[in-house]
């Protein structure tokens, strides 16, 4: 049984994804190295770049920071655990 057209058009639309392992030359680590390949057409990334909304940087003001010690943050979470 084949794949119907739908299917086919799908698989070939998705991104490819090439996963390479292998070993450090002196024999002590395992690289592992992901590939993912994604072909889009140039109309796409264009499309996308004309409707981008231009974001303005503002300083932020203190009380908009959140800003928390991380002891103080570690006790309040062992104590909701």
């Amino acid at each position: 049984m084949g794949l119907t057209n739908k299917k086919e058009k799908q698989l070939k639309t998705m991104p490819v994804i090439q996963n390479r392992i292998k070993t450090s030359r002196n024999g002590r680590f395992v690289i592992q190295q992901t590939v993912i390949t994604n072909v889009k057409p140039i109309e796409y990334y264009k499309a996308i770049l004309a409707n981008t909304v231009k974001v303005s940087e503002e300083p932020l003001g203190e009380d908009e920071l959140m800003i928390e010690d991380g002891e103080e943050m570690l006790k309040r979470v062992k104590a909701t655990a």
